[in-house]
């Protein structure tokens, strides 16, 4: 296994270009609805695979609640043996703030210049894209594929109009069709409505998690006392 996360028979050269997608977040704490969502990405865009990359400061908002070490660990955790998911930890190695462009072209850099290499998130997120850092390079590295909500009908912001001109496809295959640079809206078949900030306030106030979170994640959190209030 590389770095990467690609098996030795995908990642070595003279074979087809790969596929992986990142999936950034705080995981704060990681639930179903985060693990879920990668897996059905997954399938949906024939990937290799998907990193998924806890931020460590992210720009746009707050400081997370618990260590990064803890996120990452209760990450890994809710991965266990899932084939095609990686805890990728590159963000938490690095210092400053977590800048989307910096770990796309660390990706861009271990994959070369012809894999497919996908940055997927969610509508929310997706509206404030024109006001990340670098938007513009994001497009020069990778695809932007939009985990869209059904009930997300409003009108896009200017800017992001204008970032977006030209770039959205309808289909996979013409996502595909070269390394990077296109939009793809992508409704999955779950879209399981859990939120870390509700999973948050339960474990504060001491309340069940049981069926939001995978076992081995409530388990852990719940031995360390972590999201406890006082």
């Amino acid at each position: 296994m590389s770095r990467s996360g690609l098996p030795a028979s995908i990642d070595r050269a003279g074979s087809s270009p790969p596929r992986l997608a990142m999936l950034g977040g705080t995981f704060d704490p990681v639930h179903l609805g985060h693990l879920r969502s990668a897996v059905e990405l997954r399938e949906a865009l024939d990937l290799d695979c998907v990193h998924m990359v806890p931020a460590a400061m992210p720009p746009l908002r707050g400081e997370p609640s618990v260590s990064a070490a803890d996120r990452l660990a209760l990450l890994r955790l809710g991965i266990g043996d899932t084939p095609g998911l990686v805890a990728d930890p590159r963000e938490l190695e690095r210092d400053g703030p977590s800048y989307t462009a910096d770990t796309l072209a660390s990706l861009r850099r271990e994959l070369g210049a012809e894999a497919r290499l996908i940055m997927a998130l969610g509508h929310d997120a997706f509206l404030r894209l024109a006001d990340w850092h670098e938007p513009e390079r994001l497009f020069a590295l990778a695809h932007v594929v939009v985990v869209d909500r059904p009930d997300h009908q409003a009108a896009l912001p200017e800017k992001l109009v204008e970032l977006l001109e030209g770039r959205e496809v309808e289909e996979r295959a013409a996502l595909m069709a070269r390394p990077a640079g296109q939009l793809l809206r992508l409704r999955l078949p779950s879209r399981m409505a859990i939120s870390a900030t509700e999973v948050r306030r339960r474990l504060s106030a001491g309340r069940s998690v049981r069926y939001l979170l995978p076992e081995a994640v409530e388990a852990h959190l719940l031995s360390r006392g972590l999201y406890r209030r006082g």
